[in-house]
């Protein structure tokens, strides 16, 4: 094959720069096909108010979304909802620990949050335990230890756990604590808002 007397060094170069820029511009084609970043999580229905929450409708009527519970929150277990900016809580990521003075119903100049008398008057939901996946006939016990209102009991003879719901307030402790020493989470938090559906 005979090359071409007239195609240079420059010729050469040129054509190089020429497929490199290309190669390049396939690429960016390919790769913008690709998200960036991964898509976000499902949204997630089992958050709690914060303690001395009003009912529902009436608490989306106050609450003004301005964060002073959230910072006031000695542990940082109240945060902003990531829809729609209203304070909440995860009880198996940080549950409420029911702090003795409770700054965050103290910080909230709305009404959204009501004072409280005593912290069992708190009802932010109810322990829902599955016996099916309770490991208490195993001698696991740690949710009873870290209940802040024994509201939690368990029959020795039979090794049985059961919730009482008069002195349950729904902190998300027995939750936490679940998830962080078994398998599988045996106890979980209804929402206070979410009860009406399960008394009915």
């Amino acid at each position: 094959m005979a090359t071409n007397p007239s195609y240079g060094r420059r010729d050469f170069l040129k054509d190089s720069v020429i497929s490199t820029v290309r190669a390049a511009q396939e690429f960016v084609k390919h790769s913008d096909g690709l998200p960036v970043e991964p898509p976000p999580p499902p949204t997630r229905s089992d958050w709690l108010r914060p303690p001395g929450a009003v009912e529902e409708p009436l608490f989306l009527e106050r609450c003004t979304k301005c964060n002073d519970c959230v910072t006031a929150c000695p542990p940082g277990a109240i945060v902003a909802h990531p829809q729609d900016g209203t304070p909440v809580l995860f009880a198996d990521q940080s549950p409420c620990l029911l702090c003795e003075d409770l700054p965050c119903i103290a910080a909230c100049g709305t009404e959204a949050l009501l004072p409280v008398e005593r912290i069992t008057q708190v009802r932010m939901g109810i322990a829902i335990l599955s016996h099916r996946l309770c490991t208490a006939g195993q001698g696991c016990h740690a949710c009873v230890s870290k209940c802040p209102t024994e509201a939690l009991v368990m029959d020795v003879a039979s090794l049985h756990l059961s919730v009482m719901k008069d002195a349950c307030v729904g902190c998300g402790m027995c939750e936490m604590v679940c998830k962080t020493v078994n398998d599988h989470v045996a106890i979980r938090v209804v929402p206070a808002r979410h009860l009406a559906r399960i008394d009915s």
